[in-house]
């Protein structure tokens, strides 16, 4: 269970990251098609980069990883809603789904991660 949360979490950090960092011009022509500003998008990129980020260091110090999971399926859950209001074809909403999916995977994990480590200090 452990790998599958540790796979799960650089799936969607090293993805989220590629896509923010080297991907750029495409972001601008996404947030352009649906009428966002500049500054949403520099927000919701920071926000992204920052809680691929912790969710890396989630290796290491689990406490991070159910706040920054839930955070980030928020913010795809966020992106599912974005594709459907511009009415983007089907293939546009499967990364965000995936990155949604995936996220929530990791909060589950974690969390039962968490119980089968507290029932077993009991």
């Amino acid at each position: 269970m452990e790998q599958i949360l540790i796979l799960a979490q650089l799936i969607v950090s090293i993805s989220v990251i590629v896509v923010w960092v080297f991907r750029r011009d495409n972001i601008d022509i996404e947030f352009k098609l649906y009428k966002l500003s500049n500054l949403t998008k520099n927000i919701i990129g920071a926000l992204k980069i920052s809680l691929a980020t912790m969710l890396i260091l989630g290796i290491w110090y689990s406490e991070l990883l159910l706040i920054s999971s839930l955070s980030m399926a928020f913010l795809m859950l966020c992106a599912q809603y974005f594709h459907f209001t511009a009415k983007n074809p089907w293939y546009k909403y499967v990364p965000s789904l995936i990155f949604l999916v995936l996220s929530l995977l990791i909060a589950y994990l974690q969390n039962e991660l968490y119980m089968v480590q507290a029932l077993s200090n009991v």
